[in-house]
């Protein structure tokens, strides 16, 4: 049994072939305790896949050349879909070597970049909603980016990298992010109460903490916004908000006044140690 995906490699700006002869198993593990058992091959995406990439990967499997041929076909299909329908990984695992001398898919996993989803209409006639975390369904009706994690602190953040660096510095003072939640640059008043409802449709979560630059929107809006969203929300676990950005202190002071149950923090790191102490 044989393991074969093609990702893309975003530090290298390639696509990649990832081949493994240990199939059937999760690549992870392979990656992690024998490395040796598993082969990176890079595309140009300028000329795409060749034919010197299929044979390199067919010599690593340990492929004579007949059984390469027929790697040849799966390798080119893949590619093909995989470079057409704009996907962020195309899997075949495991595929096999039959006593027949014939190699075969068993099985296969397809990831649809949702960034191309505008110029790929199909996409919505594939798509199972059982196949998904219902929070996850929700937060795409009021464009939210939403995923699920299994800590136990609330994140409600605008804007991805300032989301990814929130769960980072939550990790690194001792707890486990609950989410990965983006409301994006322009909430409203109701998206945020959305996102306060499905933090808290999670029974794990024990602690929200709010982390939002104030650039498109003012920090008096956000404040508003927050306000009237845990006000609807009847939020029981601790909140802590840390704003920044234009109208900071009137937003601060907002917060402070609204006679809820929220602390605020001037930093990232105080937000965060803060949040982590309350749970």
């Amino acid at each position: 049994e044989y393991y074969l995906s093609f990702v893309t490699d975003r530090s290298s700006e390639k696509n990649v072939i990832i081949a493994s002869s240990q199939g059937g198993v999760d690549i992870e593990k392979v990656a992690e305790e024998t490395p040796e058992k598993l082969l990176a091959q890079p595309i140009d995406p300028v000329v795409g896949i060749q034919s010197f990439h299929v044979r390199n990967i067919g010599y690593f499997l340990g492929l004579n050349s007949p059984q390469t041929k027929q790697l040849n076909g799966i390798l080119i299909g893949m590619y093909n879909l995989f470079t057409k329908m704009d996907c962020a990984l195309v899997e075949v695992n495991p595929l096999i070597l039959t006593e027949e001398d014939d190699i075969k898919a068993l099985d296969a996993k397809v990831n649809f970049d949702d960034n191309a989803a505008f110029r790929h209409k199909e996409y919505s006639e594939l798509h199972d909603p059982r196949e998904e975390e219902p929070s996850e369904l929700e937060a795409k009706k009021w464009d939210i980016s939403f995923v699920k994690l299994s800590g136990n602190i609330g994140c409600l953040v605008n804007g991805a990298g300032l989301a990814m660096a929130t769960m980072d510095i939550i990790k690194y003072h001792g707890a486990e992010p609950a989410n990965f939640l983006d409301v994006g640059g322009g909430a409203s008043v109701e998206q945020v109460t959305q996102a306060f409802k499905m933090i808290l449709s999670d029974k794990n979560v024990k602690a929200i903490l709010v982390n939002i630059f104030g650039g498109i929107m003012k920090c008096d809006t956000i404040a508003d916004g927050i306000i009237t969203a845990a006000k609807e929300v009847s939020i029981k676990v601790p909140l802590v908000v840390r704003l920044e950005g234009t109208n900071v202190e009137l937003g601060k002071k907002m917060l402070v006044e609204s006679g809820l149950n929220i602390t605020t923090a001037s930093t990232m790191k105080e937000a965060a140690s803060t949040v982590v102490s309350l749970i």
